[in-house]
């Protein structure tokens, strides 16, 4: 196949290319042409693409046996490169020129909440950085650690989704529409490329990097299948009078229990409420719930902790 057939494919691979330094430019070249030029093996880059191209793409042992763990680790390296220094710059930059018009609170509680992200994503690829990638590479060598498996990097591995969809939601549903609009469209176009990309960042980490690295670390086992698969309601009905009550408590930093202490229910009734409100607001973390209530002049933003 042409690579200029394989891009007017899935226009999305061209951050694959981007990362993996391949310049523009193919011409009537194969991917093979392409891949041997910059000395990337073509069946690793094919698993990639696959990921990019098929939504929960799993490939089978022998696929993932001919595979080069060397080219993975060079592409997850380049891929936390290019979300610090290039994809969050953009979305920092947009924000800053969309919150012109919002109040000193406004701007302060989405700052905050955008730092907060940004160093949880700093700490997820630290980790990589630091620990996983330097195993698996010495792994290659034949130097075994007998302390560490890619176990440990499964049950470190911290859902770094999870307040990109609540800012997201922030700025869909929750600033003041003296934003511009244009502005907010485009940072909101930013948020799902980042999104789905990070998507198939950790699917390539999950479903391509940990079964490679299981069958280095014990070459007769075969690499375990974990699927999972979140389902989100399409329904956004508004908050009842309970469920803004119990916004509040947890903005303010109540648990569940204290919740249900202050509101004398139940700390089932509590979690039912908390599910409604995410499945409402479409919110999942407690940070972004506290930025939603404050935006949304549910709660004062001096009585949050």
């Amino acid at each position: 196949m042409k690579m200029a057939d394989l891009i007017e494919a899935n226009y999305h691979l061209l951050a694959v290319l981007t990362r993996f330094g391949i310049e523009g430019g193919f011409g009537e070249k194969t991917v093979r042409d392409i891949c041997e030029k910059n000395h990337l093996d073509t069946d690793t880059f094919l698993l990639i693409c696959n990921v990019y191209t098929h939504k929960d793409y799993a490939p089978s042992a022998e696929i993932l046996r001919d595979g080069h763990i060397d080219d993975i680790l060079r592409y997850l390296h380049q891929s936390h490169d290019y979300y610090m220094n290039n994809a969050l710059v953009l979305l920092a930059s947009t924000i800053e020129d969309l919150i012109k018009p919002c109040s000193d609170m406004q701007k302060k509680v989405i700052w905050q909440f955008f730092a907060e992200y940004k160093a949880e994503l700093e700490k997820h690829f630290a980790y990589e950085e630091g620990e996983v990638i330097p195993y698996v590479q010495r792994l290659l060598l034949g130097k075994r650690d007998p302390s560490y498996s890619i176990d440990k990097f499964e049950e470190n591995h911290s859902n770094i989704e999870e307040k990109l969809s609540d800012l997201k939601n922030l700025i869909l549903k929750s600033l003041p529409t003296t934003c511009d609009d244009r502005l907010r469209v485009r940072l909101l176009n930013y948020i799902f490329a980042l999104q789905s990309d990070l998507d198939s960042h950790t699917a390539i980490e999950d479903n391509i990097l940990v079964p490679m690295v299981r069958l280095i670390e014990n070459p007769l086992g075969h690499p375990r299948a974990e699927k999972v698969c979140e389902t989100s309601s399409g329904e956004r009905d508004d908050l009842s009078d309970r469920e803004i009550e119990i916004l509040v408590s947890v903005a303010q930093g109540l648990l569940n229990k204290e919740i249900a202490d202050r509101h004398n229910i139940s700390i089932n009734t509590v979690i039912t409420h908390r599910k409604n409100i995410t499945r409402k607001t479409g919110i999942k973390t407690v940070a972004g719930l506290t930025v939603y209530a404050i935006l949304n002049g549910y709660v004062d933003i001096n009585s949050v902790k």
